[in-house]
């Protein structure tokens, strides 16, 4: 069973010092290192025992030093093992070099390796905490590793793959298995670090719970364990303002499409009311598609002034579908106090007008939730966008800190991030969540659950993780119709 400590990332540069209040503990490191060996070794005769030949590739580092004692358990079960090393093995020091001499192989150089049929790689070259680009030598070897179809297990880490950012270093191993050890780092999840990764695995090789919690940070897996506790329940004596009342921004009479998944989305994610408001020429087509959904007609500023004045109306979802970029600027600057998500048109509206959105946010006392995907990220923070240096993960951070707004920066790694630096990572969405609409469909879900009292940041994780689940259901070559029909309430 998931536990909570088990959901969070550990950054390379944290584990680090995780390992080094290990040893500060009394545990010696070099037993970790012999665990996290035995461990590789083990999932290696598990998956692969068709392999003929176990090629362990090992580095000058730790991760070599875990690769050593994995050849040596191999050979001492009967394996046939080659060892093939990067660099000068006189260059190994401490625990790795201690893995070496027990080991009792006689490696050969890296780039001697050929790859043969039936030959199985084991991964020990480079681990997580590599932060530069690769030399040649284990480029072509990757190369050739690929070209021959050679099955790869990675330890810790595919070599050539950044642990913090997810993203190849010049070149990577494509992994089908990883083994990682106490807990996964945000390259492990990171696009495309995920799929580099193939079938992971994380083994606990004994580092207490209370070291790990100590240095754990404010990053995480989305998972209902990290939000569950913050939404709304269902009881017995609820009626359906107490469930929220959700206003939906309609666009003009040929753009109706969004705001209606939208709409129908908020209404199966639990919303107690859900109305669409529209200019009053769109209102003739919101009528023939809508049943179970409320419409009004909304045409300019003053008319939401008259809406704002009933305070029941406190949540809203602005952007999709929405189409005229100064009016989404001025019903924003009314919507100070109330919970918002800011979607789509909504976002690109103020491209160049940042700091006007960023004051609105930070100014009033309401809830803010900003859903853009990558084009529409630039728009409202292009130097971020810009900085190869960061990760999702930490533009995501600063973007939400400087809006002041919690932030799904969307994508097949979508980032959910919180002014506050807390930030999760999500993992259960489908691939077919890649269609037209399927933003719309979030944005309902996250309103529902704004609507119904949940705070931003739970509301727009717990909507992305709902989102994702509902594409579960829906199934492969499902449309964003399929989608919003698929959503259910979180029990």
């Amino acid at each position: 069973m998931t536990s909570l400590p088990q959901l969070f990332l550990i950054d390379p540069d944290v584990m680090a010092r995780i390992d080094a209040a290990a040893g500060q503990s009394g545990i010696p490191l070099y037993d970790l290192m012999e665990r996290a060996g035995q461990a590789v070794a083990a999932s290696a005769l598990r998956h692969y025992p068709q392999a003929l030949r176990f090629v362990v590739l090992c580095g000058g580092g730790n991760n070599g030093g875990d690769g050593y004692v994995a050849a040596r358990v191999l050979l001492q079960s009967g394996a046939a093992v080659a060892v093939y090393h990067l660099g000068d093995t006189a260059a190994l020091k401490g625990d790795a070099r201690t893995a070496f001499e027990r080991s009792g192989v006689t490696p050969l150089p890296l780039g001697d390796y050929v790859p043969l049929g039936g030959d199985m790689v084991i991964d020990a070259v480079f681990g997580a905490g590599l932060s530069r680009d690769i030399p040649s030598e284990l480029a072509d070897v990757i190369e050739a590793v690929a070209k021959a179809g050679v099955p790869v297990l990675a330890v810790d880490l595919p070599s050539g793959l950044c642990g913090r950012r997810g993203v190849p270093l010049g070149a990577s191993f494509k992994a089908q298995r990883t083994v990682t050890f106490m807990a996964r780092k945000p390259g492990h999840l990171l696009m495309p670090g995920r799929e580099l990764c193939g079938a992971l695995e994380v083994f606990d090789i004994g580092i207490p719970a209370r070291i790990l919690a100590a240095h754990a940070g404010s990053v995480a897996e989305n998972h209902p364990l990290v939000w569950g506790h913050a939404l709304p329940r269902a009881e017995m004596e609820t009626h359906k303002f107490r469930r929220g009342h959700l206003t939906v921004f309609s666009g003009p009479t040929h753009a109706t499409g969004a705001s209606r998944m939208t709409a129908l989305a908020a209404l199966k994610a639990g919303a107690g009311i859900v109305t669409v408001t529209a200019p009053k020429a769109a209102l003739d087509v919101l009528s023939m598609t809508l049943t179970a959904v409320m419409n009004a007609p909304m045409d300019n500023s003053d008319d939401l002034r008259l809406w704002l004045e009933d305070r029941r109306h406190g949540t809203f979802v602005l952007g999709p579908g929405f189409g005229d970029l100064d009016k989404a600027r001025q019903f924003v600057s009314l919507l100070g106090d109330r919970a918002v998500v800011l979607d789509a048109d909504a976002i690109t509206a103020f491209k160049g007008h940042t700091e006007a959105l960023f004051e609105r946010v930070t100014s009033g006392t309401g809830k803010f939730v900003l859903t853009p995907h990558e084009g529409e990220f630039a728009r409202l923070f292009p130097d971020l966008a810009a900085d190869a240096g960061l990760s999702k993960i930490e533009k995501a951070q600063v973007a939400a800190a400087r809006s002041g707004a919690a932030l799904v920066y969307k994508g097949a790694d979508t980032v959910i991030a919180a002014p506050d630096g807390r930030a999760l990572v999500n993992t259960n969405a489908p691939a077919s969540l890649a269609t037209a609409g399927s933003g719309d469909v979030l944005a309902g879900i996250i309103g529902a659950l704004l609507a119904q009292g949940a705070p931003a940041f739970e509301a727009a994780a717990a909507g992305v993780w709902l989102h994702g689940e509902a594409g579960n259901r829906a199934g492969i070559g499902m449309t964003a119709e399929d989608l919003a029909h698929a959503v259910r309430p979180f029990r």
